[in-house]
C-alpha cells in the first residue's frame, strides 16, 4: 500500500490570491483592519500560524475567540474569493488524480496549513475534493512538521496499520512540504508550480523533482 498526500496552494491549485483576501475581508469585517499590511510569508505556513502572526501584528488578543471570529469569517467570504480571483487546477493535477484515486494499491490523503474547512472549500470549488478521504490540516499546529505528524496518524488510521513510511510521500512545492515529510520518515516529491524555482528545491534533495505534474511518470512508476 502507498499513500500520496498533497499539499493543496501551489501544489493543487492557484488560487489566484483568494485566501488572501477572504482573510483581509475577515479582519475588515470582525476587527475593523483595512489590509494585511505586515510582511507575512503566507504560502507554506498553516493557517493558525498565520493568524496568530496577525493577532500580534495588530495588537490582538490570540484568544479562542478572536481565533474563531477570524478563521470563522474567512470561511464564510473564502467562497467569494474563489469565485472571482481567477484560480486555476495546476497542470497534471487532475488527471494525476484521477489515476491515483483509480489504483487499487494507492490511498491519497492531504497534508496542508489550511483547515480542514478551508481546505474543503478551495478543492470543492475546484471539483477535487472527493478525491481526498484524510489528512492532516492547520487548524490547531503553528509547525507545519506537526501537520506531518497528525496527517501521519490519519494514514495508519485510514490504513489500518498497512502503510509503511517508506510508501508514504508527500508532495509539495516548498522546501517545508520536503522538511516536513523528513519529520516524519516519509518520500518526498517536490514540484515547482509555487514560489520556489527547481533550483531552491533540488537543493532540499527531494525523492523526485518536476516542473509540474503534467508527466508525473516517475512517481506513477514508484507507486507501481
Amino acid at each position: 500500500m502507498h499513500v500520496c498526500l498533497f499539499d493543496i496552494d501551489g501544489t493543487l491549485i492557484a488560487s489566484g490570491g483568494a485566501g488572501k483576501a477572504a482573510l483581509e475581508a475577515s479582519l475588515a469585517e470582525e476587527f475593523g483592519i483595512p489590509e494585511i499590511t505586515a510582511k507575512l510569508e503566507l504560502s507554506w505556513r498553516t493557517d493558525r500560524a498565520i493568524c496568530r502572526d496577525l493577532f500580534r501584528y495588530h495588537v490582538l488578543e490570540d484568544t479562542p475567540e478572536n481565533w474563531r471570529r477570524l478563521i470563522d469569517g474567512y470561511l464564510r467570504h473564502l467562497p467569494v474569493c474563489l469565485k472571482h480571483r481567477g484560480g486555476r487546477i495546476l497542470p497534471g493535477v487532475g488527471e494525476l488524480l484521477e489515476r491515483l484515486s483509480a489504483h487499487d494499491e494507492v490511498r491519497v490523503g492531504l497534508l496542508t496549513g489550511n483547515t480542514r474547512a478551508g481546505a474543503k472549500a478551495k478543492l470543492g470549488h475546484f471539483g477535487l475534493y472527493d478525491h481526498f478521504s484524510f489528512g492532516g490540516f492547520g487548524d490547531d499546529h503553528f509547525d507545519r512538521d506537526d501537520v506531518a505528524r497528525e496527517a501521519l496518524q490519519a494514514v495508519h488510521a485510514f490504513c489500518n496499520g498497512s502503510a509503511s513510511l517508506e510508501r508514504i510521500w508527500v508532495i509539495g512545492d516548498t522546501p517545508l512540504d520536503i522538511r516536513c515529510a523528513r519529520a516524519i520518515g516519509a518520500r518526498a516529491v517536490a514540484v515547482a508550480t509555487g514560489w520556489h524555482p527547481v533550483e531552491e528545491l533540488a537543493a532540499c534533495k527531494p525523492d523526485l523533482l518536476f516542473d509540474d505534474l503534467s508527466d508525473a511518470t516517475p512517481l506513477l512508476d514508484r507507486l507501481n
